[in-house]
């Protein structure tokens, strides 16, 4: 793919979707941003994560590597320190009487974007990049397309600039989003995805599965883990189609 000349500011928590999604903005645009944020979420391992994937990238792929810009983590602790959800604290992560799991912060992509349009707008960066998805998740309403498509109008009215938010695994499953790893940087960029990357909603780096670190219990995991074998099993029957062929 020929990068544009467009700047890019992605939503970069050090997990494995916006993994994906930075190299799908490196493999798209000539300058890309990361921003992460310090909520005071429980899974703080990712914001150590981060800077870990980053090096990795630019390492494994040099390309990518002479587009990668700054990297900005910004403290909005106080905003997470205003909903008491299994994602900033110890709660127990669990299903809801309104359907939602209790990791559900209320307007966290929101707010996100919010801060990355201040952002993007004093960088020059008018593509903000995130990683929410409607198809495989944990049935969020800040991930879905719908709340994104108000959210950027609203960006757009809000600062006179046509800010456009990019999500490009919005209508993958998480298998899907493993293929479009593997399309992006082969297995360079899988194995970097399952060794260096951070998803678990508890935080646990201790125990490695075949997709990567994490308790394998919470709904992160469960996700990731259940993509990642799907995906496994679509390259084996293509393995085993060529053969035959």
């Amino acid at each position: 793919m020929t990068a544009t000349d467009d700047g890019a500011l992605v939503l970069f928590s050090g997990g494995q979707d916006s993994t994906v999604c930075l190299a799908h903005a490196l493999d798209g645009f000539a300058r890309v941003e990361t921003v992460g944020f310090d909520y005071g979420q429980r899974h703080a391992v990712e914001l150590a994560c981060r800077l870990r994937v980053r090096a990795e990238i630019a390492s494994a792929f040099p390309a990518w590597g002479a587009r990668l810009g700054l990297d900005h983590v910004l403290d909005i602790r106080s905003f997470g320190a205003i909903g008491d959800t299994a994602l900033t604290s110890s709660a127990e992560i669990q299903m809801l009487a309104s359907g939602l799991p209790s990791t559900f912060v209320p307007g966290r992509n929101l707010v996100f974007f919010t801060y990355a349009a201040a952002l993007g707008y004093r960088r020059g960066l008018h593509i903000l990049v995130g990683g929410m998805c409607e198809t495989d998740y944990s049935g969020y309403p800040d991930c879905r397309d719908a709340t994104l498509r108000a959210l950027e109008q609203a960006i757009r009215l809000g600062t006179e600039v046509p800010f456009v938010i990019d999500t490009p695994l919005m209508w993958l499953s998480k298998a899907e989003t493993w293929e479009l790893a593997h399309k992006l940087g082969g297995d360079a960029l899988t194995d970097l995805i399952i060794e260096h990357t951070h998803t678990c909603y508890r935080g646990e780096r201790g125990k490695r599965h075949a997709w990567g670190y994490g308790c394998g219990a919470c709904p992160a995991c469960e996700l990731r883990a259940k993509g990642f074998e799907q995906w496994q099993a679509i390259r084996e029957q293509r393995r085993m189609q060529s053969r035959a062929g």
